[in-house]
């Protein structure tokens, strides 16, 4: 996604500029996404600004979101997390991909489970709901039990509030370079077929037991079956739509209308 761009804080008179532009157009707006791919990396005290600006900006302001990565959980202090969740940024979206090591190492993800672990541990004890993200079909036909098995230890152990799968896509611009990380550890990656995706998510539900109440949904357009429900409760439920699913195929969603 930003091979062809590069990494730049906007100034933050350009940011209270688009929110005083906003505040116009949508007075009564009560949610707020902090653009763009991980804005949790800003300093801290910039990111209370822009809170404390759309605090102002929108009197009926309930909650401010944003992306970020583990890392930059783990950058920030309890003081610092709890500082913003003060203002309103109670919901980060966080991109696991995979529970699994050897996956995580051969995507470069920058971050080990432990790390991922540490992150979600962090977020829930300060009252940040987390919406975290895996990928289906990551650890290709070779390696995709790994993938799964490691993904639901992750959850299970430290559960996000929300949790979603996507279903690997890859532009043509960037599938080489990703094959090509992915193999410089041996063993070649053969895409995941519809068959093996049901499979995959079969499993994922089949291992997730979660300590707490953890909201699931499949219905990114990416995902080959739409499923939505909630840990533990919609389990049996779950496995008998997918069971169906993989009875039938023609249930699923047509690989045309997949995409990002």
């Amino acid at each position: 996604m930003y091979k062809t761009k590069s990494f730049i804080a906007r100034p933050l008179e350009d940011v209270f500029a688009d929110i005083d532009a906003f505040a116009i157009e949508w007075p009564d707006a009560h949610r707020v996404f902090i653009a763009d791919g991980d804005a949790l990396v800003l300093p801290t005290d910039d990111l209370k600004r822009i809170l404390d600006k759309l605090a102002a900006s929108f009197p009926a302001l309930q909650r401010v979101s944003c992306y970020g990565t583990p890392y930059n959980f783990i950058k920030k202090s309890p003081r610092e997390l709890a500082d913003l969740k003060d203002r309103k940024l109670t919901l980060v979206y966080v991109g696991i991909e995979s529970g699994a090591p050897e996956i995580l190492k051969r995507i470069t993800k920058g971050a080990a489970p432990r790390t991922i672990s540490a992150a979600l541990d962090k977020a829930a004890g300060i009252g940040i709901k987390v919406s975290a993200t895996v990928i289906l079909g990551l650890g290709g036909r070779g390696l995709w039990r790994e993938h799964i098995d490691g993904t639901a230890d992750l959850i299970n152990k430290t559960p996000p509030t929300y949790l979603s799968t996507l279903q690997l896509g890859l532009e043509e611009g960037v599938s080489e370079r990703f094959m090509q990380r992915f193999e410089r550890f041996g063993d070649t990656f053969e895409w995941q077929t519809d068959t093996g995706v049901l499979n995959e998510l079969e499993r994922l539900v089949q291992r997730l037991d979660p300590p707490k109440p953890v909201i699931f949904r499949s219905n990114h357009a990416s995902n080959a079956l739409a499923l939505a429900g909630n840990f533990p409760k919609d389990k049996d439920r779950l496995l008998a739509q997918i069971g169906t699913a993989k009875s039938d195929e023609g249930t699923l969603r047509p690989a045309w209308v997949r995409g990002f």
